[in-house]
């Protein structure tokens, strides 16, 4: 089982090249990094992780530029957002930044995406919260048409882009389609809570999900195997990457037996001391 990382990287914690390298060399498979733009201090959202919003929330880095600092001093690492909120960026500029950093890694980005919990942070960025997940599947396909091999026109609901020379491409794209129906990009999971609308999604523009703390796994992946099959998705394609999970032997033992290959382990949002500890004591995983 490959044992990425992720954390809450801030201008208070430690820096994405120093991590980077560290988890490099103890042999960890990846890192993954959170996205907030801002949270607005008057909120009447509930943190789903609970109140007080923890500090760390409001000081998260940028993950593309952080992941291009970690891309720059690595060699194996894979990279990823965990997740990116898709909704609140331009869709053209989103689809250079994710080609752009795919292309510099040499392939080892994955497109982790969601929907988001926080109304305000959402609102500021002119999203109508109860169409943010149409928006979100909108703008997946606005950005697959410009990852395309040839010049490829998209007119959406959302937004639309014409037919346009558009490089770099994700290295999927340069290798021929992806196994999303034909449609190029890097592998792209989705984070959120199971659920019938969350599946759907899954099987219409993901390669998998990304279940937050990897609960109640036993019961929601029947589900999403089944609608993954009626969507006419190859069942063996289907990439189920449990995240933010607190490891023990025996959760990592049962997700085995559930055939997952990977889990995204959390890390503390600390300084090289704390981090270090952490990282010694996740060794025993790997």
């Amino acid at each position: 089982m490959r044992i990425a990382t992720t954390i809450f990287l801030t201008d208070e914690t430690v820096g994405p090249t120093w991590l980077a390298r560290e988890l490099e060399r103890r042999g960890f498979a990846g890192l993954y990094l959170p996205e907030h733009t801002h949270i607005p201090v008057s909120r009447d959202t509930p943190a789903p992780m609970g109140e007080p919003l923890p500090r760390q929330y409001g000081r998260t880095l940028d993950p593309f530029m952080a992941l291009g600092q970690a891309a720059a001093v690595t060699e194996r690492l894979a990279l990823g957002t965990g997740i990116a909120l898709v909704a609140q960026h331009d869709p053209i500029a989103l689809a250079k930044r994710v080609a752009t950093l795919d292309f510099l890694s040499g392939g080892r980005f994955t497109f982790g995406i969601g929907f988001g919990w926080n109304v305000e942070e959402a609102a500021d960025h002119g999203v109508d919260w109860r169409s943010r997940r149409r928006l979100v599947r909108d703008r997946m396909a606005l950005m697959r048409a410009l990852w395309a091999e040839e010049p490829t026109a998209y007119d959406g609901a959302y937004g639309s882009v014409r037919a346009s020379s558009a490089h770099p491409k994700p290295l999927r794209a340069r290798e021929g389609a992806g196994p999303v129906t034909g449609l190029p990009g890097p592998r792209t999971l989705i984070g959120g809570a199971a659920g019938p609308r969350l599946f759907e999604h899954i099987a219409d523009y993901a390669d998998g999900w990304l279940p937050i703390g990897g609960r109640g796994l036993t019961e929601a992946l029947p589900a999403l195997r089944r609608v993954w099959r009626e969507t006419g998705r190859d069942p063996a394609a289907l990439e189920v990457v449990p995240y933010a999970v607190r490891p023990a032997p025996g959760k990592l033992a049962h997700y085995a037996d559930l055939g997952i290959e990977e889990v995204v382990v959390q890390l503390p949002a600390g300084g090289e001391r704390e981090v270090l500890r952490t990282l010694a004591a996740f060794a025993q995983y790997l």
